[in-house]
């Protein structure tokens, strides 16, 4: 076997162990479809350097030693455990962010078919956010003294990506309710409110996996513009609220009509938060204890 491919195979092996928690040998290569004598052969030369102990629990300052071996460069300010979670919450942005266009695609062209196929993105979303907080208390567990505000943060902001990714389900729901369509007037304020959100989700997100805190500037900016158009369309609907000769039906449009106005609000604070998760995290910036929407006010 190549040793390219052998130490993917060791990777595989060891993100079991840091992630899935295993009690014995037999397991790990039930989960990977190896044998256990190799997985015994890979863990050997580990187990007697101290990388991996019994049962099965890996000291990632060690790790650090030979991360190079998969091409991972270690830093200063984080250790591989760091580094193997922020990949996590990289490929969890990516799916969130995924789930956010299908979710305002179909809420743009009434598709009933596409609303149910982002809602069913969001048990992956879920599990994604459950596998980091796992992780996260791995890390914990393994070195409950080093750095371990900065390691909450990681599961602070997955479940912000998971709060981001339940206010998109606003707009899959708006659709598989059987609401009216929506006027085109109404629409432009709200193609305008998910471009400069989507734009913030990215941007937040830049900031806190790469330390692009140049990009905070930016998301500040487009909360002005969000917020600006959030009360522009909400005065679009009290104003059709006004001349509408509301029955039931119409009464439950406006109601969830306005979530969905308010999703794209929320998501803009979500990564108000996220950014400045980043400034605690990279320069010790300390995060206020107010929500971003009561700072406004």
């Amino acid at each position: 076997m190549s040793s390219k491919r052998k130490n993917s195979t060791l990777k595989a092996v060891l993100d079991v162990i840091l992630y899935e928690n295993p009690s014995t040998q037999d397991e790990i290569a039930e989960k990977l479809g190896l044998t256990r004598r190799y997985v015994t052969k890979l863990l050997q030369p580990l187990v007697k350097r101290g990388v991996v102990k019994r049962a099965y629990i890996l000291d990632l300052k060690k790790f650090d030693e030979f991360s190079e071996m998969f091409n991972e460069e270690p830093t200063s300010r984080e250790h591989a455990g760091s580094f193997l979670i922020k990949e996590m919450l990289k490929n969890m942005a990516e799916q969130v962010c995924e789930q956010f266009d299908k979710s305002f695609e179909a809420f743009l062209n009434y598709n009933k078919e596409l609303a149910n196929e982002a809602l069913e993105m969001d048990f992956t979303t879920n599990n994604m956010h459950e596998k980091i907080r796992a992780s996260v208390d791995t890390v914990i567990s393994i070195n409950p003294y080093s750095e371990f505000s900065k390691t909450m943060i990681f599961g602070e902001v997955a479940f912000d990506l998971e709060r981001i990714a339940d206010h998109t389900a606003q707009m899959a729901n708006f659709v598989i309710s059987g609401s009216y369509e929506v006027d085109k007037e109404m629409l432009e304020t709200l193609q305008s409110m998910f471009k400069t959100s989507r734009k913030m989700v990215n941007y937040s997100m830049e900031a806190f996996l790469n330390e692009e805190m140049e990009y905070k500037d930016k998301i500040m900016d487009y909360e002005e513009r969000i917020h600006a158009l959030q009360k522009k369309a909400l005065n679009n609907i009290a104003i059709q609220m006004a001349d509408d000769d509301m029955d039931k039906d119409r009464s439950t449009y406006y109601l969830s009509l306005s979530r969905v106005v308010k999703a794209f609000e929320r998501i803009g604070d979500i990564s108000v938060e996220i950014v400045d998760s980043a400034g605690e995290f990279y320069r010790n910036i300390p995060r206020t204890t107010t929500p971003e929407r009561f700072r406004r006010r």
